[in-house]
């Protein structure tokens, strides 16, 4: 049976792309499942923002072919500033391509998997399909994680072995120079019992204006006693739709950090929920946004608490001007038998402009009478008397308001792992706050 969908593919085509990457025919079917699956589920609806007339479907073309590098040597000047040379553990992804990838021999020898999903698809293909879509995101959630999973055209898989830790942070980086070009990336990253990681991921656009769509999925899974940290600077042109959505699962003693920096030019619906199933399981979120000109953003974050004696931490920053506006929805959610958890949250916008619009909603959810939990938010505009103290002592206004925005988002920027990425988050904020 064919399905009709709006979709500038066909299920045949979708068939031909599976086969031409040499999926395995679990995957084919699980992708012509959720192709029809998508045409009949509807968009998701994040809180105060309307999305029903945002183009999530009308894109050029599903995959092109771009440059691969044979060294590092070779890596375009853009991506030089974000790649340390000596970086052992590394995957770079052009527009659509697999481009690059490399693992230390040591980390290699001792199991780890770093490479493009389809690759691990044809090489590990039972380990890919324990994940995909299975504990974390699902297909059929709505149209967007339908639409991922239909016409997944890249992605990153990185799985660490029972009792393997990764010394070294490891980097994925989505290279994107190509306006025609959409990414529906799918990412995997595994800790397995008692192993620890640090994954960095960036998002990088060098066009003016995209023409296509980003629909990104993560799945993060930290088996019991394992830690994911896990750090991520999206910088995707204007003129994508942009629905990214992260997932955490924790087990037992498990641990997963988020370090977010979202600073899309694009409108953006973000998901980032972490589930903390295991008992004395922690979940830690942080994230800055910096919204510019005429963009429409939300962000939900939340932390489910099945375990006991769970934590739960959400710190969300953001800074708008010109005309932005954004929502930030934090909810903590303890579930009923998830006793001596705790739930704490913190969301806080600034507003540049009289344009400008911020609204911050936490939300606590307490099925559980023994548990401990705390919110605070707050929208509004630069701190005059900070702006004064600063002043005083001889700074500008202007020098003062950009001091004052930088140590307002430095809790995230600080605690990036990777010193090229540090500093390309901070090269961003200034660029956009300027």
């Amino acid at each position: 049976m064919t399905v009709e969908t709006n979709l500038k593919m066909t299920e045949q085509e979708l068939r031909s792309f599976s086969e031409r990457n040499g999926e395995p025919a679990w995957f084919t079917e699980l992708r012509l499942r959720s192709f029809a699956e998508a045409e009949k589920l509807a968009l998701p609806k994040p809180d105060k923002t309307k999305i029903v007339n945002w183009n999530f479907t009308d894109y050029p073309v599903h995959s092109v072919e771009s440059t691969k590098f044979d060294s590092i040597e070779q890596l375009d000047e853009n991506l030089r500033s974000i790649v340390d040379l000596e970086q052992k553990n590394l995957y770079i992804q052009h527009n659509n391509t697999a481009a690059f990838s490399r693992v230390s021999p040591e980390l290699a020898g001792q199991g780890v998997i770093l490479t493009d999903i389809f690759t691990a698809l044809r090489e590990h293909g039972e380990l890919v399909q324990k994940y995909f879509m299975t504990n974390g995101v699902k297909t059929d959630e709505h149209k967007l994680t339908a639409l991922n999973a239909a016409l997944m055209n890249g992605g990153a898989f990185l799985y660490v072995p029972k009792n393997v830790v990764v010394e070294e942070p490891v980097q994925v980086v989505f290279f994107h120079d190509d306006e025609q070009v959409s990414l529906f990336n799918h990412v995997i990253v595994v800790a397995d019992t008692s192993s620890q990681v640090t994954y960095v991921e960036n998002y990088y656009s060098t066009v003016e204006e995209a023409k296509g769509q980003a629909n990104i999925v993560s799945e993060v899974f930290a088996e019991d006693n394992a830690q994911i940290t896990y750090g991520a600077v999206d910088v995707l042109a204007k003129g994508f739709t942009t629905y990214v959505n992260r997932r955490g699962v924790a087990g037992r003693d498990a641990r997963i950090e988020w370090a977010l920096g979202m600073m899309n030019d694009s409108d953006t619906i973000s998901e980032n929920v972490t589930h903390l199933v295991g008992d004395n399981s922690v979940g830690d979120t942080k994230m800055v946004v910096v919204g510019r000109g005429s963009q429409k953003q939300n962000f939900t974050t939340k932390v489910v608490h099945w375990g006991k004696d769970s934590d739960g931490q959400i710190l969300k920053h953001g800074v708008m001007k010109d005309a932005a506006s954004s929502i930030f929805n934090g909810i903590g959610k303890i579930e009923h038998g998830a006793t001596r958890s705790n739930a704490e949250q913190e969301s806080r916008v600034l507003m540049l402009s009289p344009e400008a619009r911020g609204d911050a909603n936490p939300i606590l959810l307490i099925d559980e009478d023994d548990v401990t939990a705390g919110h605070a938010a707050s929208v509004g505009r630069v701190d005059p008397l900070q702006l004064y103290y600063l002043m005083s002592r001889g700074i500008t206004k202007q020098e003062a308001e950009r001091l004052v925005i930088h140590g307002f988002l430095a809790p995230v920027v600080r605690v990036l792992p990777i010193e090229g990425v540090k500093k390309q988050l901070t090269e961003v904020i200034e660029r956009k706050v300027r």
